[in-house]
């Protein structure tokens, strides 16, 4: 098991696994909710009636499962287990794999489109929670110390930003708030913000090692002796 542990980019892939978990199971429920029978396509609206029918234009999604019940249960299964796992085992080995699997399986099921995605972005980010980072050492050079400054501020423009699209979403509606467009603008900034505060947060973890891993590959010793990977 690896001794390092990226504490940064942790609470990426573990705030953003749990939002895409919890905004892929509305789509399961709505999905659910419309009963017994065909889903008459790929491409479908998970919600019929209601609020998030009204002002969200049904929530799209697509799935293989040919039976609205059938693919809700299973939706509402597998973004429970994302949401769980993120929330949990973050911090494990390989957790962003299972993540980016849960991920694309929510997708064709009837997850959605947004939460899957977000879902695959914290993923990726959850593949760097145990690395030593090296190769990011080695590439982001003099950008590393604008960067790791950078963490803080998109850590908090980026988590507000997924509140809004991944909890507003979901709760907003049955409130009457009607402006599906700022949830799309929402989803559109989320694409490259999550990134950015990934970049930024591997940046922040590499200046509190205090640059061990440099330009040349990871350093370290071992009696006494200086080892370069």
């Amino acid at each position: 098991m690896s001794n390092y542990h990226n504490s940064s980019v942790e609470r990426i892939a573990r705030v953003f696994g749990v939002f895409a978990g919890i905004s892929g199971a509305v789509h399961g429920i709505g999905e659910m909710l419309q009963g017994n029978v065909a889903t008459g396509g790929v491409v479908i609206n998970s919600w019929a009636e209601g609020p998030i029918a009204l002002y969200m234009g049904g929530e799209p999604a697509m799935t293989l499962i040919p039976n609205f019940l059938v693919s809700g249960m299973i939706t509402l299964f597998v973004s429970s287990a994302l949401a769980v796992w993120a929330a949990g085992f973050s911090n494990r080995n390989h957790s962003g794999l299972v993540m980016l699997s849960l991920s694309t399986l929510m997708l064709l099921v009837g997850g959605g489109f947004a939460p899957p995605v977000v879902g695959l972005l914290a993923g990726a980010a959850g593949t760097r929670v145990k690395s030593p980072l090296n190769w990011w050492s080695r590439r982001l050079g003099g950008a590393r110390d604008l960067l790791a400054n950078m963490w803080k501020p998109v850590w908090i423009l980026c988590l507000a930003n997924g509140l809004f699209l991944c909890i507003g979403g979901s709760t907003l509606p049955f409130l009457g708030f009607n402006n599906p467009n700022l949830f799309t603008y929402s989803f559109l900034l989320s694409l490259p913000l999550i990134p950015l505060t990934t970049v930024a947060g591997i940046a922040y973890e590499l200046e509190r090692r205090g640059g061990t891993c440099g330009a040349g590959g990871g350093v370290r010793t071992h009696g006494g002796l200086t080892i370069r990977s």
